[in-house]
């Protein structure tokens, strides 16, 4: 809490009448910001920005600190601007050598030009580097006396008394700061720029010829290096780019000067010297043309130059506001989106910019959100679902257009309100500099968009050549291929191909693996943001060739594209697209039967089925909890998920084969039961969570939980009534004979029951075949899941057989499946439902 604020609390707490003045808020364009700060990185003139006034009604403490970092940032910037211009000069010795040789690199005259004024800017900015270190030195942060801290009165008047003093002292330390004479100085003799703006142009276009026509100047031009810093790290720079810093750094002095004034007291000492120096400035400042052609082409590496590869709307972190994304060939410019008034243009208000040069880049998905945000979502949903009912509504009448026009903003409130509250990806950007920024989206087909298109751009950067903002921020008007914000409900009119009704997507497996991964398959619709419009499969094993033939179904209004991602995932949780294609959704060629096709995303590609089903949509209800697996009947499982072998079988029985072949005792050793009970509750929670626990947990907690789903099941997975019969067929001595009733009685089971556990049994083969190394043999296998496949029926529910104990029960149960154990010609098992139609497969390249 600030000195004004405890001195008000202060007198409220002693029942004192005081006159509180209003706080002012937090403005977006607030000059102290990390750029503004640390680099003063806008070149922008000060009349051009829109800044707020003195903050009169900030705290002393407030005041001395802003102060204190913006001439800390000042210092920083002046560093690295001197090892720029040191770097500049370094070659000008060796350049004048030469120039009195037989071979010159460069004639007398070509030196004199390209480094006109140079040597007299580096002197005046050392000059006045040195002078402000000095100042900032002797800065001393003098705390309170150590007397005075360690006395122990207390009450009103020693409150009050440390509360004066401590303001005192405050005073004693801002005041004592003097700085303006250097500024003052400086700007005395910035004409020095004068000089080098006007021999700009031709010092550039002698660096340009002499790099073509002399290889040994080529060399030296492409390869000037800087000291980054005390870690001594270097920054190559190309020859031109480093006599940009001087054309760059004098437009920044003005907004040097406005943050400095902004953060000094009227009265103190500094600030009519301050006022006198930014008067100075903007004069020379009004003489410079910034707009002129050699400051906003600037040629980049390998003669390349700046051009604007993509923009579009993204969300930035922090602000939660919706901003304009500009990709350079460069660099990364982030503005905000200021719509003019009728009969006036549009202006964009600079933000941010990165360099793309050793940019970073990584992506996340947030994990899942919490209960309250879910509940907000799904109220939003709701509302805007009505706002469109009745907008159809309006739309089927002649009146109601003021109504109508209401109910439309309010719907694009609401889908901004998703648009920018509600996103799960997140792109971070990481500099060099240490500056980083956060770009949130909802669509991780669009982040991957972003992410490529930047990656692909930062390859080959060696440099960074510093933006004249004004012309470039002022240029997006024009520049600009995105004009509206991605907004669904601003789309004018029906498209008749759309869809509306439920969208059904089988991801079946993949291929084209480069190395064997752990991959799943995301599926993304476009339309209105009611339902939600994305879908994910679990993720595979570790295989070269994932499978799936698992069921996604998306609710639908006015999609017109599927677009399909398919994502690596590792354990260290840096997921990464492997490839991505959009599919164009034609309601003439989707219909109520399966539709099978492959898609090609890059190297990879995915087999799936689409059908679709138009009709009216029903409200949005709340996002309900996947249904339970465990103690579930076998055929309500497979019917939910689409599929004839319930998924947390498949899945088990895949890691069980990744990991635990080798394993010795494996389904005989039981692992740890709380681990167990965990992993129970995540298939019955939710799929993907559950596979991603199930790849990190102990192989014989896996095995365990395959086990405990069949020991769960209300009904065994041989129906009872089949007991009896199989028992009297375990009397027929002849295997083959045996065998083949044995078979012939398992075609009478439900298809769920009869494939899962043919399913299981080839499982149990492979783990067998292994024994040698498991120790465990068919018998063992069949004596520990005879119990949990095979039961008796229950006494008293219509058993008119034979009553028998318990000992021969197991017998028979141990014995049936071991039987089944030993036939070599078990049928294959049909993992999911068939979703092809009598057409042939159709490959779809992307």
């Amino acid at each position: 809490m600030d000195i004004y604020r405890e001195a008000v609390e202060y007198l409220k707490l002693h029942h004192i009448p005081v006159e509180v003045e209003p706080q002012p808020d937090v403005l977006e364009e607030d000059v102290f910001q990390e750029e503004a700060v640390s680099c003063l990185l806008s070149p922008l003139q000060a009349e051009c920005l829109d800044f707020p006034d003195t903050p009169t009604s900030c705290s002393l403490e407030e005041m001395f600190e802003r102060r204190l970092a913006v001439l800390k940032g000042i210092l920083e910037s002046e560093e690295v601007y001197l090892r720029e211009l040191e770097a500049l000069l370094m070659p000008m010795k060796a350049l004048r050598a030469s120039a009195g040789t037989s071979q010159p690199v460069l004639s007398s005259r070509q030196v004199q030009t390209v480094f006109y004024q140079v040597p007299e800017l580096r002197d005046m900015h050392q000059s006045f580097y040195s002078g402000l270190k000095v100042q900032l030195s002797g800065q001393c942060q003098t705390e309170l006396s150590p007397d005075l801290r360690t006395q122990q009165e207390s009450g009103p008047e020693w409150e009050m008394r440390r509360f004066s003093e401590e303001t005192e002292e405050l005073k004693h330390r801002g005041f004592e700061l003097i700085v303006g004479d250097l500024f003052l100085k400086m700007v005395n003799q910035i004409g020095l720029y004068g000089g080098f703006i006007q021999n700009y142009e031709e010092a550039v276009e002698v660096v340009r010829k002499c790099t073509q026509s002399d290889p040994r100047f080529r060399t030296l031009a492409q390869s000037m290096m800087s000291n980054n810093g005390s870690d001594k790290t270097r920054t190559k720079y190309t020859f031109e780019a480093l006599l940009y810093k001087p054309l760059d750094r004098v437009t920044k002095t003005t907004l040097v000067l406005r943050d400095l004034l902004k953060a000094t007291p009227v009265e103190h000492q500094d600030y009519a010297v301050l006022q006198e120096a930014l008067r100075l400035s903007r004069s020379f400042l009004s003489g410079v043309n910034e707009s002129s052609q050699c400051k906003r082409e600037v040629t980049l590496s390998h003669g390349m130059r700046r051009q604007l590869m993509r923009d579009g709307f993204v969300v930035n972190e922090g602000e939660r506001g919706l901003r304009h994304l500009f990709l350079y060939t460069d660099l990364l410019l982030c503005t905000r989106l200021k719509p003019a008034n009728r009969g006036k243009q549009d202006q964009y208000r600079f933000c941010w910019y990165l360099p793309l040069a050793g940019l970073k880049l990584r992506w996340v998905e947030d994990q899942e959100q919490i209960a309250d945000t879910h509940l907000r979502l799904h109220d939003i949903r709701a509302k805007m679902y009505h706002l469109r009912q009745q907008l159809q509504q309006h739309a089927k009448g002649s009146r109601g257009s003021v109504s109508g026009a209401r109910n439309k903003k309010k719907l694009e409130q609401h889908e901004m309100m998703l648009l920018t509250h509600f996103p799960v990806y997140r792109l971070e950007l990481h500099s060099p500099s240490d500056k980083s920024q956060t770009l949130l989206f909802c669509s991780l087909y669009e982040l991957e968009e972003w992410r490529e298109a930047i990656y692909k751009l930062t390859t080959d950067n060696i440099e960074t050549i510093p933006p004249d903002l004004l012309t470039l921020t002022s240029a997006c008007v024009k520049l600009r291929m995105t004009q509206q914000p991605p907004l669904h409900t601003t789309i004018t009119g029906e498209d008749k191909e759309s869809l509306c009704g439920t969208l059904s997507v089988a991801i079946h497996s993949a291929c084209g693996l480069q190395q064997p991964a752990c991959v799943y398959v995301c599926v993304e619709v476009d339309g209105y943001e009611f339902y939600d419009k994305q879908a994910k499969t679990h993720s595979s094993i570790h295989s070269l060739n994932p499978h799936w033939d698992q069921e996604l179904s998306l609710q639908v209004d006015e999609a017109q594209n599927l677009r399909l991602l398919c994502v690596s995932q590792s354990d260290g949780g840096d997921d990464a697209v492997l490839g991505k294609t959009s599919v164009k959704l034609e309601s003439k060629t989707l219909n109520k039967r399966w539709r099978r096709q492959t898609l090609h995303l890059g190297q990879v590609e995915v087999t799936l089925s689409l059908k679709y089903s138009h009709h009216q949509l029903d409200p949005p209800s709340s996002a309900a909890q996947q249904q339970p697996v465990f103690g579930v009947p076998i055929e309500t499982v497979a019917q939910l998920e689409g599929v004839l072998v319930p998924h947390v079988v498949r899945c088990c029985v895949e890691e069980v084969e990744r990991r635990g072949l080798g394993e010795v005792g494996i389904y005989r050793v039981s692992g740890t039961a709380s681990d167990i009970n965990t992993l129970k509750a995540a298939f019955n929670g939710n799929l993907r969570e559950a596979v991603t626990r199930l790849r990190r947990a102990e192989v014989n907690v896996v095995s365990g939980v395959l086990k405990l789903y069949f020991r769960e099941l209300p009904e065994p997975l041989i129906p009872a009534e089949l007991f009896q019969s199989l028992a009297r067929t375990l009397e027929i001595q002849d295997l083959n004979s045996r065998l083949v009733s044995m078979l012939s009685l398992l075609q009478s089971c439900p298809d769920a029951n009869r494939h899962t556990f043919v399913y299981l049994l080839h499982h149990l083969q492979r783990i067998s075949e292994r024994h040698d190394i498991n120790k465990m043999t068919l018998l063992n296998l069949a004596t520990v899941f005879g119990p949990s496949l095979v039961r008796p029926p229950v006494v008293g529910l219509g058993h008119d057989g034979p009553i028998m104990d318990i000992p021969q029960e197991v017998v028979i149960q141990v014995q049936v499946v071991f039987c089944y154990l030993q036939c070599n010609n078990l049928p294959e098992a049909q993992i999911s439902l068939p979703h092809d139609t009598d057409a042939e497969d159709e490959t779809t390249h992307m």
